[in-house]
């Protein structure tokens, strides 16, 4: 069975402007390596459901620092779990995608960021690895990696723009 068919429980994803999403989660020990093994597989089955590319922990309210990732087409999902991640090299070019957030629903900006990107991270069996990721890789882990640090992709935008989406939004979850 893949991840993405995992029966593993449904979480709910905050949304904005949830205070947890704010927040800077921890780095995981190996005191945390239960909680771990518990949570991954019900993030990727959120993710997918959902349907999203990434999803990191803040957004189902665990401050541990893990995200899920898979920028892969549906039929062929290449599911990527990195605990304590870390960008340990950016390249100056730039690159701007239209980026969404799943905690953040409906809303979608331009933002711009380093155009690749090295990480630094375990996996859920605690291996340490390092990936260099360009295109849409590059900016999924770095939207996760900022959530984090309680960064939002809005954080990138200007006041103007960051102050509309977030009226649309709060008018969107008002009507819900």
């Amino acid at each position: 069975m893949s991840v993405s068919e995992t029966s593993a429980p449904l979480l709910p994803i905050l949304i904005y402007p949830e205070s947890v999403l704010r927040k800077v989660a921890r780095p995981i020990t190996p005191a945390d390596a239960d909680e771990v093994r518990r949570l991954v597989p019900s993030m990727f089955a959120t993710m997918y459901n959902a349907p999203g590319i990434g999803l990191a922990a803040n957004q189902i309210g665990s401050l541990l620092r893990m995200i899920v990732v898979d920028v892969a087409p549906k039929e062929k999902p290449e599911p990527m779990a990195l605990i304590n991640p870390e960008i340990i090299a950016k390249s100056d070019e730039t690159a701007t995608q239209e980026e969404g957030c799943l905690s953040i629903p409906d809303q979608y900006a331009e933002v711009t960021r380093p155009a690749r990107v090295k990480v630094r991270y375990q996996d859920p069996e605690g291996m340490k690895k390092e990936i260099e990721a360009e295109g849409l890789l590059s900016a999924c882990l770095q939207h996760e990696i900022d959530h984090l640090n309680g960064v939002l992709f809005v954080d990138y935008l200007s006041a103007l723009k960051r102050n509309m989406l977030l009226r649309k939004l709060a008018k969107a979850q008002k009507g819900r």
